[in-house]
């Protein structure tokens, strides 16, 4: 084989020669070729020169294209090439014979390879020898070649350290891993080197920080979602109308016909309209919709008369059906009490039971607490066997739910009470005196500016200057409230009345009744606040179908009246005289 490059260069013996070399040498073994032995010389070349060989490279050696010639058994020339003759060797050489054959076992072997030797070399591009030149270094110490029976993988420290496989590895950082040794694809392929010799291991990945990553993105994500949600929710709450009217999504304001169910009562007050009726029949779930039953009167050019009281209805109807129900007059309910104003609170209860179907009884026992009302107790009255809540169920006409109970039928007539003093200016702590002024104003005269001078003279009684009554009222109602015979359908008092000493006796008390003798409306509520101006101490109604009143300051000028008043009454005898 060739000992230089085809550069001319000397190349240096393989690995494997190295061994067989060393091992020559301790056992004294003789090379089997001139060529590998040292200080013998090569035999002269024949006269018929061989067929000429390529030159072996260190890559066909590798690859299996050249084989390794040892000292073994050489193969037989062929048949028909002549024997060279022996070249003349010098009589001072000691060295054998060209055609001694060497003897078996000693020497190269060839190679035995794993896979069948191509027939044909194998086109390996040569590198430079300085890039090489670490294959042959410490021959004895380094690793082991690929293809080698015994390799073993490379040590540590027994890296080579020149040529491109010198870079030495990188200490590993705080955080990092350290750098491989940079390896070529040459090392790849030939079985000593790996891809993680290439470049640095990749770090594993960072499962918790990852975890944490995926948190902070659904959290932006909710929030974001959280923003449009709120935006839109906000959006459609205030501009819902004009969102449903743009896109023609507007949902009907009227029920569909064919819904209606159960019952329900609806109170219409005396003096209400389209709108307000409309807005009671939503309430009471008897339309969809507030505007449902005015749009369709609006709709229709309908214009109909409400009768004030409590109709029976039922829920999810038409606007149209809900028309018809108004006034069909079979669906108003007779839950109406008609109050006339001076009626006392006996006469009050019977009415608010006749109107509304409440017993009685129950009306009484609901009347004699008068504090779960609002309504202070006088416990003179309470003594005397009177009523606590007389003056304070005010007169009028009221139309009742069909749930009303006693309780509530009163609570309604005492806050009307309550609104009618707070129009009058009245002070909390004057409702009482007041109230008991306007009782007697209210039985004693019938027309508003009759009232403001009687309670003028209720003022001039009253005034501790007076000398003609000294303090006496002497007022008929208030002797017959007393005495029981305020109904009797007489405006007479009888001597029995005059004369009785009941508290409310004006006859036989000085100054005011214990407490209020009937139920006054607004008018005398506020004509006992504002007294008329006069000298005014007696009056006289002269004519009952007209109420002609003759208002007086003297006794004997009242006396001229009383008279008058005498002669129609006995001209008209059956007038309540």
């Amino acid at each position: 084989m060739p000992d230089s490059s085809p550069d001319g260069e000397a190349v240096p013996p393989s690995r494997r020669a190295a061994r067989e070399a060393a091992k020559r040498a301790a056992t004294g073994a003789t090379p089997t070729t001139p060529e590998m032995t040292p200080g013998i010389a090569p035999a002269p070349a024949s006269a018929t020169p061989a067929p000429a060989e390529p030159a072996a490279t260190w890559e066909s050696l590798i690859t299996g294209a050249t084989p390794v010639v040892g000292s073994g058994s050489t193969p037989p020339a062929p048949a028909s090439a002549p024997a060279a003759p022996a070249p003349a060797t010098p009589a001072s050489s000691e060295a054998p014979a060209a055609t001694e054959e060497p003897a078996p076992g000693s020497g190269f072997q060839p190679v035995p390879l794993r896979t069948p030797r191509p027939t044909q070399p194998i086109p390996v591009e040569e590198s430079p020898a300085d890039d090489d030149a670490w294959l042959f270094a410490a021959a004895g110490s380094g690793p082991a070649m690929p293809y080698s029976r015994g390799a073993t993988a490379p040590s540590a420290s027994a890296a080579p350290t020149g040529g491109r496989a010198a870079a030495a590895s990188r200490p590993a950082t705080d955080g990092e891993p350290p750098m491989r040794t940079t390896a070529t694809l040459d090392d790849l392929f030939s079985g000593s080197g790996s891809t993680e010799d290439i470049g640095r291991v990749p770090p594993p990945p960072d499962k918790k920080r990852r975890r944490i990553g995926g948190w902070i993105a659904l959290g932006i994500v909710l929030v974001i979602l959280g923003g449009i949600a709120g935006g839109a929710y906000y959006v459609w709450t205030t501009y819902e109308d004009q969102i449903r009217e743009v896109m023609g999504w507007e949902e009907p304001k009227d029920y569909e016909a064919g819904l209606a169910n159960g019952q329900v009562f609806v109170t219409i007050a005396s003096g209400d309209t389209g709108s307000p009726i409309s807005q009671s029949l939503y309430d009471a779930g008897v339309t969809k919709t507030p505007d449902a039953f005015y749009d369709y009167l609006i709709t229709t050019g309908q214009n109909p008369m409400f009768q004030p009281g409590v109709y029976k209805l039922q829920k999810q109807m038409t606007s149209e059906a809900a028309l018809a129900a108004l006034l069909e007059p079979a669906n108003k309910q007779e839950f109406t009490a008609q109050i006339p104003e001076g009626f006392t609170l006996d006469g009050t209860l019977e009415r608010i039971s006749e109107g509304t179907g409440i017993p009685l009884a129950d009306l009484q026992a609901a009347a004699a607490d008068p504090s779960q009302y609002g309504v202070p107790v006088d416990p003179a009255i309470v003594a005397a066997g009177g009523q606590p809540l007389e003056g304070w169920l005010f007169p009028a006409t009221y139309t009742f739910d069909p749930s009303v109970t006693a309780q509530s039928a009163i609570q309604t007539l005492v806050d009307r009470t309550v609104q009618s003093l707070d129009a009058a200016g009245v002070p909390a702590e004057d409702r009482q005196r007041i109230l008991t002024v306007a009782s007697i104003i209210q039985r004693e005269a019938r027309y508003e500016v009759d009232m403001q001078k009687v309670s003028r003279v209720i003022q001039n009684r009253l005034d501790p200057s007076n000398q003609e009554t000294f303090g006496k009222l002497q007022m008929d109602s208030t002797a017959q409230y007393g005495y029981g015979e305020m109904h009797d359908g007489t405006v007479s008092s009888s001597e029995e009345a005059l004369n009785d000493p009941n508290p409310w006796n004006t006859y036989y008390h000085a100054g005011m009744p214990i407490g209020p003798i009937s139920n006054p409306g607004d008018v005398a509520i506020d004509a006992a606040m504002h007294p008329a101006d006069g000298p005014w101490l007696y009056f006289v109604t002269v004519n009952l179908d007209t109420g002609e009143t003759i208002f007086t300051s003297t006794y004997s000028e009242h006396l001229e009246y009383v008279d008058q008043w005498q002669q129609w009454c006995s001209e008209n005898p059956d007038r309540g005289c």
